[in-house]
């Protein structure tokens, strides 16, 4: 598989890049991001750029992949409506749009959030803008998949970009076995997910939305 992945910087976005260097099937790693990850593989090759919702650019070295793995993504704390959907929807579909136009048979994973509200109706802001933008996404690939994790637990020293989710997980780690021991459907791992991402750009799966017992099947 040729896969091309952006967030590679992110907490899931980090374990994703490191489940597709291991990956025998993947034969090439494109990432495309703001910041280079630091890290080098004969697989890989990296693409900066300043704005990531104009991709216009770089799109001839867009064309021939088999999957794109989006995990981008900010919280929503303390953000306008305005500000986040053009972040979360408009940045998301600056990259699907070309991508789906270059390669119709590509599956296109976006990283979303349990609780996403797929009606856009409902009372919480970030959940809306979530489910507006999987909508989009499932319509516009006929191999598209939505991934709502709950709580992650991080597996091979990646690390959050916003300052207080590192330190939140500086508390919540020792309590992850037992989180995962009284509710197993809602606690993954960055492993997890990312295998569970490869396994669906191999196979495909039958739910187009996926939660967190979905990536431990």
């Amino acid at each position: 598989m040729k896969v091309i992945l952006f967030g590679a910087t992110g907490m899931v976005g980090q374990g994703v890049l490191r489940e597709c260097l291991l990956a025998d099937d993947v034969g090439s790693v494109l990432v495309v991001g703001r910041t280079p990850t630091g890290r080098e593989h004969p697989k890989l090759r990296e693409i900066l750029r300043p704005d990531l919702t104009d991709l216009s650019a770089i799109e001839d070295q867009l064309a021939g992949y088999d999957a794109c793995f989006f995990c981008l993504g900010v919280t929503s704390a303390g953000m306008s409506e305005a500000d986040y959907t053009r972040i979360t929807f408009d940045g998301t579909m600056a990259a699907a749009r070309p991508l789906a136009r270059l390669n119709p048979d590509l599956t296109f994973v976006y990283v979303s959030g349990a609780g996403t509200d797929s009606t856009e109706k409902g009372r919480s802001m970030w959940a809306r803008v979530k489910g507006r933008t999987e909508n989009a996404v499932l319509a516009l690939f006929p191999n598209g998949y939505a991934f709502r994790p709950a709580f992650i637990q991080p597996r091979h020293g990646e690390r959050s970009k916003t300052r207080w989710y590192r330190l939140a997980y500086v508390v919540t780690t020792p309590l992850f076995p037992l989180l995962r021991a009284v509710a197993p459907r809602y606690v993954t791992t960055t492993e997890e997910i990312a295998r569970a991402m490869l396994d669906v750009a191999r196979d495909g799966y039958p739910s187009r939305v996926l939660e967190s017992v979905d990536f431990h099947r």
